[in-house]
C-alpha cells in the first residue's frame, strides 16, 4: 500500500493526471483526449497510464483499435484521493491565470468555483475588458484546464455589458460579488460597494 501511495505523488505531471481523473470520475477518454485536455507529451502520459493501471487506478479498454480509460472508483485510495482533490485549493496550482491581463484591455478577471473549492459558485472565472483575443483566451482557457483537472465555467464581457448589468443588479453578478472570489485583475474602482448594493 506504502508503496502505491508513493508512487502517485512522485511528480507534478502525476499528480496533474490524478486531479484528471478523480475530478472527471463519471466520464472515460479517448488516449487522445487524455492527452489534449492535459497539455503532455502522448509518452509520457502513456507511461504513466500504465503505471495508473498497474496499480488498478483507473481501467483501460480497447474500442475500435482505440484506447479508452476511466477511473476505477474501487481503487483502494480512491475515496481519499478524491477527497483530497476536491479539498484542495487549486488556486496556486494554476501558473497560467498571471497570463490573463495579456488577453487585451482587461478590467477585471475574478476566479472562483473550482479555483477557491466552491462547488456552488455561479462560475470559475469572470473577465470584463475590451478588444479581448478570443484566441488567446481559447489557449489560455485550455492550458488552466489542464491544470486545474476539470471543464473551467467562465462568463465574459465588455465594459459596457458589464456596467448595465451591474447598475440593474443583475443576479448572475451579484451573487458572484456575494461569494468568495479572488482578484486576478482588478480597474474597476467600486467593486466593494457594487458587491454591497445589495445588502
Amino acid at each position: 500500500m506504502t508503496e502505491i501511495f508513493s508512487q502517485l505523488f512522485d511528480s507534478r505531471a502525476k499528480a496533474r493526471l490524478i486531479k484528471f481523473f478523480m475530478l472527471n470520475d463519471k466520464h472515460e477518454f479517448s488516449f487522445s483526449e487524455v492527452v489534449q485536455k492535459n497539455k503532455m507529451s502522448a509518452a509520457h502520459i502513456n507511461r504513466e497510464l500504465a503505471r495508473f493501471e498497474k496499480m488498478k487506478m483507473i481501467s483501460g479498454r480497447v474500442r475500435k483499435g482505440r484506447r479508452y480509460f476511466h477511473t476505477n472508483r474501487d481503487f483502494i485510495f480512491y475515496p481519499e484521493l478524491k477527497s483530497l482533490v476536491i479539498k484542495s485549493n487549486t488556486m496556486p496550482e494554476c501558473r497560467s491565470l498571471s497570463r490573463i491581463k495579456n488577453l487585451g484591455r482587461v478590467k477585471l478577471a475574478l476566479i472562483s468555483g473550482v479555483f477557491l473549492n466552491h462547488p456552488k459558485g455561479r462560475a470559475d472565472l469572470l473577465i470584463v475588458g475590451d478588444e479581448l483575443s478570443k484566441a488567446k483566451l481559447k489557449h489560455l482557457l485550455e492550458t488552466m484546464e489542464a491544470e486545474v483537472g476539470k471543464e473551467i465555467n467562465y462568463s465574459l464581457m465588455n465594459s459596457e455589458e458589464f456596467k448595465y448589468r451591474t447598475d440593474m443588479l443583475d443576479k448572475f453578478i451579484m451573487e458572484f460579488l456575494e461569494g468568495p472570489y479572488e482578484e486576478i485583475v482588478c480597474k474597476v474602482p467600486n467593486l466593494k460597494e457594487i458587491a454591497n448594493r445589495r445588502k
